[in-house]
């Protein structure tokens, strides 16, 4: 207990560092952090004449009791006493990136009758509320916004609330809708062009150049904008396309009224130049656009050749055609036919605003001209024949049909190309006894065609024969002719002849008697050639039998002598009885000499019947071997 007494004066300093703020409020000393702002409450007002706000005021600017307008910054503020000032630490206001900050003043002046923002004033982005009050700012919606960052507000004031900022999409177009501003002017369905508002960020200076509440003529492209959604309402849409072989013609619903640039002789609607309302003169090329389609109008006119199909099974991709059908006309002799008509056509880019500006848009070009224009055209030129002439002349019909709608579309500023005239199809009836007539017609042209090559071939064969004749003839007559030039020729030999033959005989006969002796001479010598020839070869054959036959001879002797020894030995080896058996066996069986005979036929008994019936038996065999076609067997009778 000495103790503690002894060390009273270190419980002062202990009791100071945990009582350090409400000895200081005791004081009248406040201390700020650094990432802290106070609000100040004041509680009364003993001296002065500013005792009370003012009617209608919550914020004092004056020193009177209330809510201050003035907040403490980061510090030490002295003589702030805890029973007069109440004193709220807050944090500084903070805005995230990609976020806005928007404000509600619950203190100022009243909004102007027709407005729902007030008007910005300057008071360092509303962090000195004194200055907000002091320059005419006004309760409610702020004009102005924060952007991100880190603020010191006096939440006594204002309230604060974070909007995402606004991002406008690639490829779209921000359309914007003001909520505050002038009234639009009567007849105008959007506001007039306002500049310096920065993409309408900037309300204060739309504001400030009688910027039009609604619908704005201007657009926002791509990109993120801190726009004010109390003051601006943002709707994307895509972008214009406009395709090649497109050109895109604006129609402006907007804009002052233009100067017609048609000229006198164009009655159907104005020509305008760009920005001006009407039909722009200028069309778009193709490309990407950002047109603000809430008061405008694109409308796509192909610049390349197009076709239309009057059929009911074919429709081309551009779809102008999808509510066009097969033509239905009736024909002279009162047969109705279905026809497919194909038209081509082609508009310039020069004349497309003329085209949209009497007509509005394609289809309207197509139902109002040319599917009235051509069905009619073939419906008048059907009557006007009948089923098999229409179908005869066709290609002479399709070039009648090219140049009186080709005439027709000019006055429209559309070119006509060509007109094509698709399938026909005439009744099936109609159809069978077409069918059957040209049938009949090929088979008479057959029929024809036979009977000329008929009579082609007879007269053909009537030339072949007097030619094969007069062939002849003329052979006859040259063999005649021949045969006189033979015969003279053969009379002038003959008398040649006997004329040489006179004058020759003794020449002849002179040499016909040197031949004769020269003939015998050689007789002579060829006769003992041959001679002496027959003697050397006689002489040659009688001494080769000589030599030849005794060498025979000692053959046959050796062998003889051979044989005989060895028929000698056999004998006295065998005996003379066995050798003759053995010897007649092998001639037996070298010649193949029947022994026993194939049939053997006996007589049935004795006496005379015996050899009778043997000779029956032998009858009928050999009447069975003819019909088998064999010999008779060898046989034996009894």
């Amino acid at each position: 207990m000495e103790t503690v007494l002894k060390f009273w004066w270190v419980i002062i300093p202990v009791l100071c560092l945990v009582f350090y703020k409400l000895i200081f409020r005791l004081l009248g000393i406040i201390i700020v952090p650094e990432d802290k702002i106070g609000l100040v409450t004041k509680k009364f007002v003993l001296f002065g004449a500013n005792k009370e706000l003012p009617p209608g005021r919550i914020i004092a600017i004056n020193g009177e009791a209330g809510f201050q307008a003035q907040p403490l910054a980061p510090g030490i503020y002295f003589w702030k006493w805890i029973w007069q000032y109440e004193i709220k630490l807050q944090g500084f206001t903070l805005i995230p990136e990609g976020k806005i900050g928007l404000l509600v003043a619950r203190d100022g002046k009243e909004l102007e009758t027709g407005f729902i923002l007030a008007r910005k004033v300057d008071c360092d982005s509303f962090q000195d509320a004194e200055a907000f009050l002091r320059n005419g700012g006004r309760k409610g919606r702020q004009s102005a916004i924060i952007t991100a960052g880190s603020y010191r507000i006096n939440t006594f004031l204002f309230d604060v609330m974070t909007y995402d900022m606004t991002a406008i999409s690639e490829n779209m177009v921000g359309i914007v809708t003001t909520l505050d501003g002038m009234p639009i002017e009567e007849g105008n369905i959007a506001g007039k062009q306002t500049a310096g508002h920065n993409n309408f960020q900037d309300c204060d200076a739309f504001l400030a150049a009688s910027g039009n509440k609604g619908l704005q003529p201007e657009v926002i492209l791509a990109g993120s904008y801190y726009l004010n959604p109390w003051f601006i309402q943002v709707e994307q849409i895509k972008m214009t396309e406009i395709p090649i072989g497109y050109v895109g013609v604006v129609i402006s619903y907007v804009g002052k009224d233009g100067k017609d640039l048609s000229g006198a002789e164009f009655k159907h609607g104005n020509i305008v130049s760009k920005g001006e309302k009407g039909v722009w003169a200028e069309p778009l090329g193709p490309g990407k656009y950002p047109v603000n389609t809430f008061i405008m109008r694109v409308e796509l006119v192909p610049t390349t050749n197009l076709v239309l199909n009057w059929a009911n099974a074919r429709s081309e991709s551009h779809q102008l055609d999808k509510n066009l059908s097969t033509i239905t006309v009736r024909s002279k002799d009162g047969f109705p036919f279905n026809l497919d008509v194909s038209q081509i056509i082609h508009i310039p880019t020069t004349e497309a605003p003329k085209v949209i500006a009497r007509f509005g848009s394609m289809m309207n070009l197509v139902g109002q001209v040319l599917e009235p224009t051509i069905g009619n055209y073939f419906r008048n030129s059907a009557q006007d024949s009948d089923v098999i002439a229409f179908l005869s002349t066709r290609k002479e019909r399709q070039d009648a049909a090219k140049a009186k709608i080709s005439m027709v579309l000019d006055q429209y500023n559309v070119n006509g190309v060509d007109t094509l005239i698709g399938d026909i199809v005439p009744p099936e009836s109609l159809m069978k006894t077409l069918t059957d007539r040209k049938i009949a017609e090929e088979q008479n042209t057959t029929f024809e065609t036979q009977k000329r090559a008929e009579v082609t071939r007879q007269a053909l064969e009537k030339e072949t024969a007097v030619a094969d004749m007069q062939k002849e003839i003329v052979k006859a007559d040259q063999g005649v002719l021949i045969s006189e030039r033979i015969a003279d020729a053969a009379v002038k030999k003959a008398t040649g002849e006997a004329q040489g033959v006179k004058i020759s005989s003794n020449a002849e006969a002179e040499r016909l008697k040197v031949i004769a002796a020269a003939d015998a001479e050689k007789t002579k010598l060829i006769a003992n050639a041959e001679a002496e020839k027959i003697k050397a070869l006689a002489n040659a054959d009688a001494e080769k039998i000589s030599v030849t036959g005794n060498a025979e001879a000692q053959s046959i002797l050796a062998i003889g002598k051979s044989n005989a020894e060895s028929y000698r030995l056999a004998v006295d080896a065998m005996g003379g009885d066995n050798f003759s058996r053995l010897k007649v066996t092998e001639a037996i069986g070298k010649d193949k000499i029947k022994v026993i005979p194939d049939v053997l036929i006996t007589g049935g008994g004795d006496g005379a019947n015996g050899p009778i019936s043997g000779l029956l038996g032998l009858k009928l065999l050999e009447e069975v071997s003819k019909n088998m076609g064999k010999e008779t067997p060898p046989s034996s009778t009894n």
